[in-house]
């Protein structure tokens, strides 16, 4: 009974990170349900990855963007102009599309350069700079296609956005070997990093997680792998876009988790200043950001454009509203500082349950729109009340997070030395310097 109240306990106290997935489930169950089961079909399961996974390559680049305190309007005409340029390259000039593609991704970060440029080095705020991104690479996307869609493009690069990975057992089995092997794999890998990394604060004293909801929530994400797993290999087998977005979210999230780049993206999101005085370079770190924005913009691109085998003046029109959506659906903070790429990925899956399930059952455009909306209403809601409930204080404004985020208690002074400080800084030498 004392487990269940510890696990209940910090339940509670994380909340945030549970709600998520909490409502992924609850949104999976009720599509399942009022789409007569067609939701978790293979076939179905199998097209839900594809058509999302666009979106979430970028919400990877957008919910660390978002973390570090800026927002980036311009990934959808990034992406639409990314695609007309590989038509170009590939249908027109006839390049081959294993150059087509580098060469595609380059283009994409000369473009995040652009803009990180304007607002790290010259300090345009990211809203305006990318808000004029989105009419600029919008108004090019226009000009290269000419207005008109380029077409057809070749079978390798069209695997790219819908393709398989090869049949090994020849189509004889029920189920395709070679996804049962990569899930299976997966589940253990997962198990085993989890366990790793729960000795390991453990260690160190930093583990407040129960064992038993330790133990709930490992065999639940276990059960959720195989499931898929037994749901992909039902139907075709793994789609190449979906090794491509595992391999990019085990690399953003160790990244973010694990490197001086990502504490340095998030130390900018909660405390610029701090951050400054701390010796972070923020205006490289900035810069870099929208440069990998670029490239992920671009990838979403080619992922777009070989799945419809086609570049469209259209191509990209409203994906950085769902990525932005996924973001803040994810957990993402609203002033920056919080935010994971994993959460991200839950955030984009429940808009691509949402999109998947309301056109199955027929919904026009309209009431999608509207039902989306209020999800991401109600996501930012939740949490800006569950900050308030953890004790940042009831009815707090943004206008006063802000200015607790950048300005110091009043006739308050530091009396320890900033971390990464030379020696030659430290407090007590400069208040030495000044009263001989």
């Amino acid at each position: 009974m004392s487990a269940l109240r510890e696990s209940l306990s910090f339940l509670t106290s994380r909340l945030r990170q549970v709600g998520i997935f909490v409502a992924l489930i609850l949104i999976v169950i009720l599509f399942q349900v009022l789409t007569d089961g067609i939701l978790l079909q293979p076939q179905n399961v199998s097209n839900l990855v594809v058509q999302n996974s666009y979106i979430l390559i970028l919400a990877i680049g957008m919910v660390m963007v978002i973390i570090a305190g800026h927002i980036d309007l311009s990934v959808g005409s990034v992406a639409g102009f990314i695609g007309a340029v590989s038509g170009v390259m590939i249908v027109h000039w006839g390049w081959a599309w294993w150059i087509a593609i580098p060469a595609c991704l380059l283009v994409g970060a000369l473009v995040g350069a652009w803009q990180g440029y304007w607002i790290a080095y010259v300090g345009i705020p990211a809203f305006i700079v990318t808000l004029a991104g989105m009419l600029i690479f919008r108004g090019l996307t226009l000009i290269t296609l000419k207005n008109q869609q380029i077409t057809p493009f070749p079978d390798e690069l069209r695997a790219l956005g819908g393709g398989f990975l090869p049949d090994i057992s020849g189509g004889t089995s029920v189920l395709e070997f070679l996804t049962v092997i990569l899930g299976v794999g997966g589940t253990a890998a997962i198990l085993f990093q989890a366990i790793k990394e729960r000795r390991v604060r453990r260690k160190f004293n930093l583990e407040n997680e129960p064992m038993a909801w330790f133990a709930v929530k490992t065999a639940f994400i276990a059960l959720l792998m195989l499931i898929i797993t037994f749901l992909l290999a039902s139907y075709r087998g793994t789609p190449i876009v979906l090794i491509v977005l595992a391999a990019l979210v085990i690399l953003y999230s160790a990244l973010m988790n694990n490197s001086v780049f990502g504490r340095h993206v998030y130390a900018i999101g909660g405390n610029l200043h701090a951050a400054e005085l701390s010796g972070v370079k923020t205006k490289a770190v900035t810069f870099r950001l929208f440069v990998n924005m670029g490239v992920l913009a671009a990838l979403a691109g080619l992922v777009f454009t070989a799945r419809l085998n086609s570049a469209q003046p259209a191509g990209g029109t409203g994906f950085e509203l769902d990525a932005i959506a996924a973001a803040f659906i994810g957990g993402a903070a609203v002033q920056g500082g919080i935010g994971t790429v994993a959460g991200a990925m839950i955030g984009g899956l429940i808009m691509g349950v949402l999109n998947n399930g309301m056109s199955i059952l027929g919904l026009g455009t309209d009431y999608q729109q509207l039902i989306k909306g209020l999800v991401l209403l109600l996501a930012v809601g939740f949490d800006i009340f569950n900050k308030n409930r953890s004790g940042s204080g009831g009815g707090s404004t943004i206008g006063s997070r802000f200015k607790r985020k950048t300005s110091p208690p009043a006739g308050s002074e530091s009396t320890t030395p900033v971390s990464g400080a030379p020696v030659g800084d430290r407090p007590e030498k400069a208040a030495a310097s000044r009263n001989p």
